[in-house]
């Protein structure tokens, strides 16, 4: 499996200059020109942006017959890349100067990953600044579902004040803003959050037959009453048989309640194979991620004593603490040990692992081997800023990874809101059409609870996006906000019975 990357956009091209600046860093470190590196760029698939960028340099060198230095101010003046116009201009800059420009790529170097480590922090402020307005505009969402329920009763009818049409508000709330809501963060959280892992599509499609699966179900269930017949009697009996276990004191709560519970379980059915797909993947590139970094320094280091590259790839991969990436260093050295030469390794690693930063930093370190034989001072500036990048990743994930508490702390406040507020207004005298207990009443109920459990599914893919930097992840968290706001809705209305005797 190969894997393709689309990271060709402005943005995603400032996330490639660190690695690009350090791949050129590190062949001016054995005596490669910025152009020649230019040149070597061009070929690396991991970075489309500079790749581009590279090959106008490489053409109107080699096509028009202009001068590299020339060439590179004319890319300056033309790239919307702040970071990149700084670099080329300063470059040449130091050339007609003088300078060392091994001592100026080092020190620009350095200060794009300061920049990179306070864009980082910046980048989380806006991240849980947009995780707090979603609670809130769910908040305020769920105050106009109530405002409009309250507004459409007898009550409201009886002060002379009333909504026309209030049970369709209600209907627009839950089924078309609530969605709709969501889908708008989802776009905004796409734009400001980039994860590390590429490849995800085949994570997706494991999906897809378990849509059209429920999808069917669903529309069974909707075109066929006998289907929702034979169903609520399997939940009468799931009902007597959990009875002494699960803490509802009335059948009629959870049978009430059978069109929610396949929505649940149908939605479950969607996310449950992804999540284990997803955790497979998850488990040994984030792994990956953490190691690689310690393994450059172990290459570093080995190189010091006076080892081949290879043979120090070799050594180090023996180390343990690697955990699961351990797997992939085995097979790397079993592939050296054959004779099998690093771009070959490389192309079979693309298989195994979807990280673009341990994909991209195991190709500078063999780009570093061919054209310089992997210095020892190449391969130290290699460590340092991959533990530099490895840092600020996880600083990242770490200052987010509170925020996966707060969706299931609204999940269950709309679900609770959301059933009180029902009851109140079903026990009204003409509040919605049936009256209080009424077959269109449980209807409703069921129809709108269905509603409340899709969002939070739905809200599931937000916060993995938001935490981990890709929707794939959001499979977990919404199988498991389907499952909270289900309970939730069960227990209010049970607390509901308990206390009223309403349901």
């Amino acid at each position: 499996m190969k894997l393709k990357f689309n990271f060709a956009s402005d943005e995603a091209g400032e996330d490639e200059l660190p690695f690009a600046f350090m791949l050129i860093t590190l062949m001016a470190s054995c005596g490669v020109s910025p152009y020649e590196s230019f040149k070597r760029l061009r070929n690396i698939e991991l970075l489309p942006f500079v790749k581009k960028e590279a090959t106008e340099i490489v053409r109107n060198v080699e096509v028009l017959n202009k001068d590299p230095l020339t060439a590179m101010l004319e890319r300056a003046n033309q790239t919307k890349s702040e970071a990149y116009r700084d670099f080329l201009n300063g470059y040449v800059s130091t050339v007609k100067s003088g300078g060392s420009v091994t001592s100026y790529l080092k020190s620009k170097l350095r200060s794009i990953f300061e920049v990179r480590a306070v864009a980082a922090v910046r980048s989380i402020e806006r991240l849980e600044t947009l995780v707090e307005s979603y609670m809130v505009m769910l908040l305020v969402l769920l105050c106009v579902y109530i405002l409009v329920a309250v507004m459409s009763s007898s009550v409201a009818a009886g002060i002379g004040v009333s909504i026309s049409g209030g049970p369709v508000m209600v209907y627009v709330i839950l089924f078309v803003a609530m969605p709709l809501v969501s889908f708008t963060f989802m776009a905004i959280a796409q734009l400001l959050r980039r994860g590390t892992l590429m490849g995800l599509k085949s994570i997706y499609l494991k999906s897809l037959p378990f849509v059209v699966v429920c999808g069917g179900i669903l529309a069974a269930l909707a075109l066929v009453p006998d289907v929702l017949k034979a169903l609520t009697s399997i939940t009468m009996s799931l009902q007597t048989t959990l009875n002494s276990v699960l803490p509802i004191s009335n059948t009629q709560v959870l049978v009430g309640n059978t069109i929610p519970i396949i929505v649940t379980f149908c939605l479950i059915l969607v996310s449950l194979v992804p999540t284990f797909a997803y955790k497979n993947i998850i488990g040994v590139n984030m792994k990956a991620e953490e190691a690689m970094p310690s393994f450059l320094r172990d290459v570093s280091e080995t190189r010091k004593t006076g080892m081949s590259p290879e043979k120090s790839i070799v050594h180090s991969a023996g180390r343990r603490g690697y955990g699961s990436f351990s797997k992939i260093l085995e097979r790397i050295v079993n592939q050296i040990e054959w004779g099998i030469s690093l771009r070959k390794i490389y192309s079979d690693l693309q298989d195994w692992l979807m990280s673009w930063p341990v994909l991209t930093n195991f190709l500078i370190l063999i780009e570093t081997i061919e054209v310089g034989g992997g210095s020892a001072e190449a391969l130290e500036l290699l460590a340092s800023y991959s533990e530099r990048i490895r840092d600020i990743e996880k600083s990242k994930r770490d200052m987010l990874r509170p925020y996966v508490v707060l969706p299931f702390i609204w999940t269950a406040l709309m679900a609770l809101t959301f059933s009180f507020t029902f009851y109140v207004v079903t026990q009204l005298p003409t509040g919605f059409p049936g009256g209080s207990g009424g077959s269109l009443v449980k209807g409703q109920m069921a129809l709108f609870s269905s509603a409340i459990i899709f969002h939070s599914w739905v809200s599931g893919f937000f916060i993995g996006k938001v935490t981990q930097g890709n929707f794939a992840a959001g499979f977990k968290y919404s199988l498991l906000l389907a499952v909270t706001a289900l309970i939730a809705i069960l227990v209010s209305q049970n607390i509901i019975d308990m206390v009223f005797g309403a349901l």
